[in-house]
Parts: structure tokens; C-alpha cells; sequence
């Protein structure tokens, strides 16, 4: 399937355009024009001689943007004896079935993975990939992304140290040192594309602590700033880590992750539920992100991440959705109401606003990728736009439909990437969907065999 981008769509006469710009402006009855692949223009009564998408009754956001995900989980949702474990035994029971994967297996969940997160309204995503049995590389999400048509910003991860050298995954998918850094030279080189509107960025993310070796974590750190990528990588999840890191290298994980070089803007962490005031200081004073991932959190019973004394400090937050198999779902608005309900159980029902949540959900997911091009409707930006059909029965009765998190659809009604329509009508356009179920049925079948 094929859906080319005009040179031209406006979009035209939304009852609300939450902007995120720099003003944080809310306008009504609003339009917005796209041109090759930018926002050209926000106004009232514009024209066009290209593509016009009646935006009445419906909610105009920038796309959402994912910060973190394992998109080859989408094969292992829901798996008896990992649907109730916490971190350490859930893992012990997925790596056996991940050590049968190939090309294929990865391919098609990651293709799944990102059809439900556009569907979720989200136009950029990033992808933590740790593994690699049978001959699977990172490309084989590439491609999926590519030919899906989101914009994607892939990580080379990796996992070093085995059972039999005391680690928790299986010696099969742990590689050698050396030739985990010559990969991600090969796919830095191959794929990374640095300049404004990039479709595919590459940053390098050893799988954690625990499962990579000190040398590891500050060789890949040398690395991708010889390269100018970004580094990524799991920290401070849960009290297992906490204990992991006090008992192996003798301090907290904000400790472990500045000695090696790992803070700073071009770097960001999942999870960060544990960090303390002092670790919370570090990320803000150096810049260092963190992708929030609450209904994982929750799923796994790791905790409820201090996003709000992290936002008050000034560290760079962004959603992420983590893998299907510790969320068991892909959906990134239904990610951002849960983050924010999270923080009012913790803080208090003013912890949190529906706006900001929203903030959060893209242009502060954008801040922590480096995308300053992204996450905002505002001209010159990348036209990735989402438009959400506030006319139906889950925001009848809502008195304020730009609260989208209180009171609204999740699933989008319209989305846009760099001015290229990939659903309409809530449908993917650019995939056949249906055909991809199958397929991923098919694989989920070989496996549970």
C-alpha cells in the first residue's frame, strides 16, 4: 500500500489547536497548513489548492512521541507465569521464548508495535533493542518503521554478561563486547541521519547494569559521543536495582551513571522510579532525560516514578510506553492519563494537570530525543499532527474538550507524519493491518509451539 504526501494539506476550521509552542497557545476554530513536510502556516479562513482535512469537532495536537519501547514484545503479551512477576522473574521467563526469535519475528512485531502507537496518535517513537538471536539485526525494525512511515528514532542495545558469568539472561543472547561495538558503528553509520526532519536517528543503549559490564557502559559512552548520537539505557526501575547497584559497584545508580559518563542532554533514562532528591538534582543540573513509563511501572510493581519533583527540578521528561510484554499494550494517550493519575495518587489531585500531561506526551518527549523540531504546531516545525474526533460519545458532556486526558478518544482520528497522512479515519493507510495480524498470528503460533 502506498500513500504519497501532497505538497499541500490544510487543515481546516479545528474547534481547538493546543500548539505546545513557546506561548503554550489554544486556538479556536483554527487552521493549520502544511507544506512539504512542515507546518507553513497557523491561521483562520486560509486556503489551499492541495488536500483539506475538515477538522470540526475534533482536537488538533502535535504528535505524541514514545521515548521508550521494546517493540519485538508485542509477540509475548500476556505470557502465563510473567503476567504476575516482578522485574527480575519476569524476565527469567521471556528470555527463553525471545532466544527463538529471528528476522522475521522481529520485523513483524515491531511493525504491530508501531501501528498501535500511530493509532495512539503517536508520530514518533523510540525502540530499545537488546537482542539479537538468529541472525535479527536492528534494521529489522528499521524497515518496519520505514515502510509504516513513522518517524523513528532506534537504539543499538545489547547484553554482555550471561548466567554463566552471573548475570539473568541466557549466554545465547548475550554477544562479545567487541562485536557489540562494531555493530553499533555499522548502524550508526548505515542509518543515523542527523539533520532537521530526520526520519530515522540511531543512539546506543547497553540494556542495563545488570546485564552489560562496567567497560561496556563507558566504552558505548565514548562511542556515541565520537559519533554524535545519543545514549540510552534502563535505571533505577524498581528496589531490586537499587540493591543490584548498591551491592555491585558500592553506590546508587545517579552515581554509577555520572562516574561512567552516562548523564548530560544526550543522554536519557527509562524508568528513574527509584532516583532519590540528590540523583533528581544530577539529571536536572546536567540535562539528562528520563522516559517515563507508568503503566509498566504499575504492571511490574516497580512504583510510581517522582516525575513531579522531577519536572519542578527542571529534568526533561517524555512518555514511554516500555515493551508489550510489561505494559501489554502500545496505546501512548492511554499512557499520558495514566501518568497522570499516578502523580496525583502520589502528590494530590492538583500534582498534575491534564495540559501538561499532555506537555509531557510530546513536546516534552521530543525535548528528551533531541528533537526540538518535533512536538510543537508552530511554523517551521515538522508537520506531525494529530487530530482527534472530540464529537463522539467518550467526550459527550465534557466542558472543556481540550482536557483530551479527562474526556476523550484513544484512538485518533487523523495522523500526520512530516505532512504524510498515515491513518485516516482511525485506519492505518500505509500498511494493510489485517494482513499483519495474521502474520503476527502465524509467528505467535510457531512460538507457544
Amino acid at each position: 500500500m502506498t500513500n504519497p504526501s501532497p505538497q499541500e494539506t490544510l487543515i481546516r476550521n479545528a474547534d481547538h489547536v493546543l500548539t505546545m509552542n513557546d506561548a503554550r497557545q489554544e486556538l479556536s476554530g483554527a487552521d493549520v497548513l502544511i507544506r512539504n513536510g512542515q507546518i507553513a502556516m497557523i491561521g483562520f479562513g486560509l486556503g489551499t489548492a492541495g488536500q483539506i482535512i475538515e477538522a470540526s469537532g475534533c482536537v488538533v495536537t502535535p504528535g505524541l512521541v514514545n521515548t521508550h519501547h521494546h517493540l519485538y514484545q508485542t509477540l509475548t503479551r500476556a505470557v502465563p507465569g510473567a503476567q504476575d512477576a516482578l522485574l527480575f522473574g519476569w524476565l527469567q521467563r521471556l528470555y527463553p521464548i525471545w532466544a527463538r526469535f529471528g528476522p522475521e519475528e522481529m520485523f513483524v512485531s515491531a511493525q504491530v508495535g508501531l501501528a498501535e502507537l500511530a493509532l495512539s496518535g503517536c508520530t514518533l517513537s523510540s525502540d530499545h533493542l537488546y537482542l539479537y538471536p538468529n541472525g535479527s539485526a536492528l534494521e529489522d525494525t528499521i524497515f518496519a518503521a520505514e515502510e509504516l512511515g513513522l518517524r523513528f528514532h532506534p537504539t543499538r542495545g545489547a547484553m554482555s554478561i550471561g548466567e554463566s558469568d552471573g548475570g539473568l539472561p541466557p549466554d545465547s543472547l548475550v554477544e562479545r563486547e567487541a562485536d557489540i561495538l562494531n555493530d553499533c558503528i555499522r548502524v550508526v553509520d548505515a542509518f543515523h541521519d542527523p539533520s532537521e526532519g530526520s526520519m530515522c536517528r540511531v543512539a546506543i543503549a547497553p540494556c542495563s547494569p545488570f546485564s552489560v559490564s562496567r567497560g561496556l557502559m563507558r566504552d558505548a559512552a565514548l562511542l556515541a559521543r565520537d559519533k554524535g548520537v545519543m545514549l540510552h539505557t534502563h535505571l533505577a526501575e524498581n528496589d531490586q536495582d537499587i540493591a543490584y547497584s548498591l551491592e555491585k559497584f558500592g553506590c546508587r545508580p545517579g552515581q554509577y551513571a555520572e562516574d561512567l559518563g552516562w548523564t548530560g542532554a544526550d543522554v536519557w533514562h527509562a524508568h528513574c522510579v527509584k532516583l532519590d532528591g540528590q540523583e533528581i538534582d544530577l539529571f536536572a543540573k546536567t540535562g539528562t532525560g528520563v522516559a517515563h513509563c507508568p503503566c509498566s511501572n504499575c504492571r511490574l510493581g516497580s512504583g510510581i516514578a517522582p516525575v513531579r519533583a522531577m519536572r519542578d527540578a527542571g529534568v526533561p521528561v517524555g512518555l514511554g510506553v516500555d515493551g508489550a510484554a510489561s505494559n501489554d499494550s502500545s496505546n501512548l494517550v492511554a499512557e499520558a492519563r495514566q501518568s497522570l493519575l499516578l502523580q496525583r495518587v502520589a502528590r494530590g489531585a492538583n500534582a498534575m494537570s491534564a495540559r501538561e500531561a499532555l506537555e509531557i506526551a510530546t513536546r516534552g518527549g521530543a525535548e528528551v530525543l533531541n528533537r526540538p523540531d518535533c512536538g510543537q504546531i508552530a511554523p517551521g516545525k515538522r508537520a506531525d499532527i494529530a487530530i482527534w474526533d472530540v464529537s463522539g460519545i467518550e467526550t459527550a458532556g465534557s466542558w472543556d474538550p481540550a482536557a483530551l486526558l479527562l474526556a476523550g478518544p484513544t484512538r485518533v482520528k487523523h495522523l500526520f507524519v512530516e505532512g504524510r497522512q498515515i491513518v485516516g479515519d482511525g485506519r492505518i493507510l500505509t500498511i494493510d493491518t489485517r494482513a499483519l495480524a495474521v502474520r503476527q498470528a502465524g509467528l505467535l503460533r510457531r512460538l507457544m509451539a
